[in-house]
Order: structure tokens, then C-alpha cells, then sequence
């Protein structure tokens, strides 16, 4: 049986066929029919699995919070990806990004010189891409700081890395249970049990309290 007539597609559909040397990043914005946040990682395209409850809700609570805290010149953008080098241009769950690095409504990417911090939330299905080899590719573009979320009983744990300018790698600067409270990359205080509320608008500290739900 054909790959093709596995996954339900027509005989006749043709896979992407990489080029010598894999696909470079400009290709990403011209292939089509890609699934949506294919990334592009070591020049292979990588496709999502389908997320998790946990997943979208630990994404809604750190995005929210990021926006309530972040500096006014700053950017906080959800799935949207980075250009860091010719053969990779992965997809942080989220960023924080300089506000003028925003040049207008049909932008696709970002150069890794404006995001501040990048934000993976571990699937089962990335488990090795987000411990091991996006970590190894950001800080080897620049990116100052870098946050991984895991599952721990339901609740997510915050490893948090800065980058270590000596050695061009990160160094771990916590990991954080229930609260995650920074002085960098600018103050936060986030209430992580807050994820498996209904809604999660208004949840961080200083805000308008949880709504009811």
C-alpha cells in the first residue's frame, strides 16, 4: 500500500520532493499546500501532530501573560516562525520579539536577531527536537533567552535558559513548579496552576482576577 492511499490521498498526489541539499528557508513561504506550522529544520520539512488540551491551554496562559508584562516596545507573537540560518527556520510556540521587527500584515518570519525569547511547549512528538535541537540552534543565532514547558501531573514546568555569551550556548537559570516569577527577560509572575482554569484571561498578578467559568 502506498503512502499516499494511507493517509486517504488520491493515487495521483505527488509528496514535496526536496531538492539536492534539502529545502532552504525562502522555500518555505513558495511550497504548496504545506499543513499549517510546518517548520524546517537541518533543510527536511516537519509536520505538526495534532496539539494537545494541554498544550493550547498552556499556550493561551503564557501568551496572555507575556502580553500583560511585556514592555510596550516589545512584540509577544504566537506560532509564527524564525529564520535562523539558510536550512532552518523553525517555529517557536511563541516569541518576544523587538517591536520594530514587525514590517507589515504579510510578514511570515523573523529575523533571530529581534526575538529576545523563544518558547517551546514539549508534544510527545518533540520531545528530542525541543530538549536537544532547537535549543542547540537558538543559541547558536543569538537568542538570549529560552524557555521549555513540560507536562508534570497535568501542570507545566518552566525550564528557563539564558544564553551564555562565553560559550554561545544556554545555562540553565531555573526551573519552575506552580510559579514562574523572573526578573529576565523583563519582570514576570505567572500563576502556572492557572492552566487548568476555564478561562485564563485576567489570571496573572495584577490583573482583573479569573472569570468566572
Amino acid at each position: 500500500m502506498s503512502a499516499a492511499r494511507e493517509y486517504g490521498l488520491d493515487e495521483q498526489y505527488e509528496w514535496a520532493r526536496p531538492p539536492v541539499g534539502g529545502w532552504t528557508a525562502d522555500d518555505l513561504d513558495k511550497l504548496p499546500n504545506l499543513p499549517p506550522h510546518t517548520e524546517l529544520i537541518d533543510g527536511s520539512l516537519v509536520f505538526m501532530s495534532p496539539q494537545t488540551h494541554f498544550h493550547m491551554a498552556t499556550l493561551r496562559l503564557l501568551e496572555n501573560a507575556l502580553l500583560d508584562h511585556a514592555p510596550e516596545d516589545l512584540d509577544v507573537i504566537r506560532e509564527m516562525t524564525t529564520k535562523l540560518a539558510k536550512r532552518d527556520r523553525p517555529e517557536p510556540d511563541l516569541m518576544v520579539v523587538s517591536g520594530s521587527a514587525t514590517t507589515g500584515p504579510r510578514q511570515t518570519c523573523y529575523d533571530p536577531d529581534d526575538v529576545l525569547l523563544a518558547v517551546e511547549i514539549v508534544s510527545a512528538d518533540s520531545v528530542e527536537r525541543d530538549r536537544e535541537v532547537k535549543p542547540h540552534k537558538y543559541a547558536r543565532a543569538g537568542i538570549r533567552h529560552f524557555w521549555r514547558v513540560e507536562e508534570d501531573g497535568g501542570l507545566p514546568v518552566v525550564y528557563v535558559y539564558q544564553l551564555d555569551p562565553a560559550t554561545g550556548t544556554y545555562a540553565v537559570a531555573g526551573v519552575h513548579h506552580k510559579q514562574l516569577k523572573l526578573d529576565l527577560p523583563f519582570p514576570v509572575d505567572v500563576d502556572l496552576t492557572a492552566v487548568n482554569r476555564r478561562r485564563l484571561r485576567g489570571t496573572t498578578p495584577g490583573g482583573a482576577g479569573p472569570e468566572a467559568g
